[in-house]
């Protein structure tokens, strides 16, 4: 069976749903057990893993490191600069220090993690400044709505980013509108973080949707794997869920063989409608 795959760039395709680590390297007595789940996803073919020197304060980027000991050719790499580090003169040390938490001397695709106040023509020049160093292949963004992505696409430069990686799931559309189009237009991939929802009432309200649990259901499925196949059912999208047990990573890895009906989709789109017109991007 056939699963679903996104290319950055020019090089090989890689399965279309990864590894994220936010909240991973948080607690001590779950570090063996983060680093079994990530170990137990590259085995699955799950090769991504993105992380950043935010998640826990380096910590996660520690817990991959050690998860990619011995196997760091197996992995694409991904991890993301705090805008306040995104020029030159902090970048480089940031790159520096997140490097030796990986304990690797290269990182195959680094973001800006949201814009700050830094301008993005010295983002840019960060980026390739580490490409010419070489400590980065490929660079992205984070967070970045339209209109973002148009100032950079404004910058010299700007048009080699690789990527954008925004919060999307089913009952969070708002990048339908107009982010993501564009972005298809330029056959480059979106990063859907939160592809199961943030915590709290909306994820339970999806989790407990009658329509997504018949769906669920009717492929001998859980709600995760179906609330994943959707999303990762639109062209040029990847989904990084976080997954801390191994068998979550299983789960994970499984939905990338689930193949969503006509009339699946055409059930999800009335139950949860995307919007009309533009709306603000979701952040967390």
């Amino acid at each position: 069976m056939s699963i679903k795959t996104v290319t950055f760039a020019d090089m090989a395709p890689l399965p279309a749903i990864g590894q994220g680590t936010w909240y991973m390297g948080e607690q001590a007595s779950l570090r063996q057990q983060e680093v079994a789940a990530l170990r137990k996803g590259i085995d699955l073919g799950l090769t991504l893993i993105d992380t950043a020197e935010m998640y826990a304060d380096g910590g996660a980027e520690e817990i991959v490191g050690q998860a990619i000991k011995g196997q760091r050719d197996r992995v694409f790499l991904v991890s993301k600069v705090y805008p306040w580090n995104a020029d030159v003169k902090k970048g480089v040390a940031a790159c520096d220090a997140s490097l030796r938490r990986l304990g690797t001397d290269f990182i195959d695709l680094y973001l800006l993690h949201w814009r700050g106040d830094i301008a993005l023509d010295a983002s840019v020049e960060l980026m390739e400044t580490l490409q010419r160093q070489g400590k980065i292949g490929r660079w992205g963004v984070s967070n970045l709505d339209y209109d973002d992505m148009q100032a950079l696409w404004s910058v010299e430069g700007g048009s080699a980013c690789s990527t954008n990686q925004v919060l999307y799931h089913l009952a969070s559309r708002g990048i339908e509108y107009q982010l993501l189009p564009w972005c298809q237009q330029q056959a480059m991939p979106v990063m859907a973080y939160c592809p199961l929802a943030q915590a709290g009432r909306l994820r339970t309200g999806l989790m407990n949707h009658p329509v997504v649990n018949q769906i669920a259901r009717q492929h001998n499925a859980s709600v995760a794997q179906i609330l994943l196949a959707w999303v990762i059912s639109h062209q040029g999208v990847m989904a990084i869920p976080k997954a801390a047990t191994a068998d979550h990573v299983q789960q994970n890895a499984d939905a990338l063989k689930i193949a969503l009906t006509e009339d699946d989709c055409l059930q999800l789109e009335k139950a949860f409608p995307a919007p009309g017109r533009k709306t603000p991007l979701e952040m967390v």
